[in-house]
């Protein structure tokens, strides 16, 4: 087949001044290509590790004996002796008196926490939390915001070798403590609100009833976020408010922990049952999101990142470790689109001189759906516009160009909490393809399969990795003997990851994403990912969002219908339903025109915002909600009685 010719071509001087580059030129390899530096990447594991090692000037506590002592999967032992801390590494590369964090919020408000301000007030909550009995393995949680408490507060409890998680505190507290509690933790720092669409959201209850959710807890540090003064009702346990916690005068001694001591717990969505802990470590996390972030987002000193995201999605990771690279992070409290300034995300990147902006297909869609126009922003400082979280349709491409810059990189990445990073996603020297993302990340083994395990190119297939990463999760919380870690990844495929992903590998070296594997669509032996569908008909100015699903029915059956939310004003009539189907046949398969259109109120998500294709699906196929779906862990649970009444009535039997 002939490569097509890509969207964009990175340009020269660009790819001459990258880090990416410069990376390459020390370890004696062509930065200008790509793909070779990639081939390296995977197949010399100790080499290419080794040299991110060194370039990265890692300073290790004691030195590490082999990059890789053992690469099975699972069970890869990556830097064996090595001894360091995240906390040090996060905060060494800071300028004393520039800006560390930029906080910003919905109001356009802003302040800035110096790099020098960051130290002190890490070490003042280490000392506080140390006092309060939190040592090396001991698990800190948080209920916060995007705000920079929940990055001191995390830098505080790395420092110490003790374990971080966190969640928004949009979610209800019977939600928090499904994740909180599985790891007993010993201090709780909780916010007393947050900002969301113009409305002070008032958590001080909701923090109270978390804190007697979690009988190991020993403190509670009250965050005043918003300025509502806490009740006089105690606490289950102590309190200290955050103002004590954070501005006493102490130095900073950040403990020597083990390459793969655990550094934070993310948690699965949690839809089904209780939430998946996936635990990752210091050294694999720091090696992993250097690479990431200075290698392929072209981060360094005096770069600026605003991405939008909850503390419980991933990328807030990625936020905090921002500051690895030596780059200022910004936090973001409020909607991603308030009625009152819909594009005051690019309006605060234009004011804050952000070079990296980061979002989500949705974001950019409903940007160029509703007529919003960021060019009316002075965005020259954008050269990045970084996009996860779903597939990226094709038609996205070019609005970015239009109404972003021509100067912009756009960037759509798919990646997973699993490894709290990303498989394959572009750099300052890949060329840009519409609708694909450029190539699979340096160090990932990326491969698409098919039933029998074998690669294959140019056709969908399951996405993989053959050979292990750094950031890997080390294990899951509560499993001792490893059965659901080698469950949940390497039942498919012995000693390969498989991730749960429809991919197609293309004759250039570009991946793209159909959505999950565990929600194809399979008409007549014809698979094809959800995403495909999404994309053509969300396109369609009448449509706002669209969940399509194929359900196996007693009998042999097989019903394939399309759900859509429609925009204000729009009728779902006859000619709506052929302009539909028109687009589905010619943009996706002819073979994949769903069986009925069906109007609803909603379309229900993750709390990371992705939609709940299987869920939906077991629903409509009668399984009882208690088996199905946490109604916790989802954006609108009212829409899963919806879907279960649905199903019933199309079943033809009471609800």
């Amino acid at each position: 087949m002939t490569r097509p010719d890509p969207f964009m071509t990175p340009d020269p001087q660009t790819v001459a001044d990258s880090r990416i580059t410069d990376f390459a030129r020390r370890t004696g390899k062509d930065g200008s290509d790509y793909a070779s530096l990639h081939q390296w990447s995977v197949t010399d594991l100790e080499g290419f590790w080794g040299a991110v090692w060194e370039y990265f000037g890692i300073d290790a506590d004691t030195p590490y004996e082999q990059v890789l002592a053992d690469e099975r999967m699972p069970g890869a032992r990556w830097f064996t002796g090595a001894t360091l801390n995240y906390t040090h590494h996060a905060l060494r590369n800071l300028t004393d008196d520039a800006a560390a964090i930029i906080a910003l919020d919905e109001t356009g408000s802003a302040y800035e926490v110096t790099g020098s301000r960051l130290r002190a007030q890490v070490a003042s909550v280490a000392a506080t939390l140390r006092e309060l009995g939190v040592g090396q393995g001991d698990r800190v949680v948080g209920y916060l915001p995007n705000t920079p408490h929940a990055i001191v507060a995390f830098l505080a409890a790395a420092s110490l070798g003790a374990v971080w998680s966190v969640c928004g505190p949009d979610y209800a507290p019977q939600a928090a403590a499904d994740r909180f509690a599985q790891l007993e933790p010993t201090v709780l720092i909780a916010a007393d609100g947050y900002l969301f669409n113009g409305t002070t959201l008032d958590r001080r209850d909701a923090a109270r009833e978390l804190a007697a959710s979690l009988p190991t807890l020993k403190a509670t540090l009250l965050v005043d976020h918003m300025g509502l003064p806490w009740p006089s009702r105690a606490f289950p346990s102590p309190v200290v408010p955050w103002a004590d916690a954070a501005t006493r005068t102490e130095e900073l001694i950040c403990t020597p922990v083990p390459f793969d001591h655990p550094l934070w717990v993310v948690f699965s969505s949690g839809t089904t049952g209780l939430p998946k802990g996936i635990v990752h470590g210091h050294g694999g996390v720091l090696l992993e999101h250097l690479k990431t972030l200075a290698l392929h987002s072209d981060l360094g000193p005096g770069d600026r990142l605003l991405w939008y995201t909850t503390t419980h999605w991933m990328m807030w990771n990625l936020v905090a470790s921002t500051l690895l690279t030596g780059a200022t992070t910004c936090t973001y409290d409020g909607s991603p689109a308030p009625l009152a300034q819909l594009d005051v995300l690019w309006a605060l990147a234009a004011r804050h001189r952000v070079t990296v902006f980061g979002t989500s297909p949705q974001y950019l869609l409903g940007m160029a759906k509703y007529g919003i126009d960021p060019s009316g922003h002075d965005l020259s400082s954008v050269r990045v516009v970084g996009c996860t979280g779903s597939a990226l349709p094709a038609s996205a491409y070019p609005w970015v160009r239009d109404h972003v810059g021509e100067h912009v990189l756009l960037a759509s990445i798919s990646g997973g909490t699993d490894v709290v990073s990303g498989f394959a996603g572009s750099a300052p020297n890949t060329p840009i393809w519409a609708g694909e993302l450029s190539a699979p990340h340096l160090g990932v083994a990326l491969a698409s399969y098919d039933a029998e395990g074998r690669p294959v190119t140019g056709q969908v297939g399951e996405l993989v990795l053959t050979r292990p990463m750094p950031s890997m999760p080390l294990y899951f919380w509560n499993d001792p003997d490893g059965t659901r870690y080698r469950d949940a990844y390497f039942s498919s495929y012995p000693g390969v990851w498989r991730h749960g992903d429809w991919i197609t590998v293309t004759g250039h070296g570009s991946v793209i994403v159909h959505g999950r594997s565990d929600s194809t669509l399979n008409r007549n032996g014809v698979r094809l990912g959800s995403a495909d569908i999404h994309d053509v008909v969300e396109r369609l100015p009448e449509i706002t969002e669209a969940l399509v699903i194929g359900a196996e029915e007693p009998g042999g059956g097989y019903w394939m219908p399309l759900f859509v939310v429609l925009a204000p004003g729009a009728t779902l009539d006859d000619a709506l339903r052929d302009s539909i189907k028109e687009a589905i046949r010619a943009g996706a398969s002819p073979r994949h025109v769903p069986d009925e259109i069906l109007e609803v109120p909603g379309i229900p998500h993750t709390r990371t915002g992705k939609k709940l294709e299987v869920p939906v699906k077991r629903l409509l196929q009668g399984a009882p909600v208690e088996e199905v779906v946490n109604p916790a862990a989802v954006d609108a649970p009212d829409l899963i009685d919806y879907y279960a009444r649905l199903g019933a009535a199309r079943r033809g039997r009471p609800e």
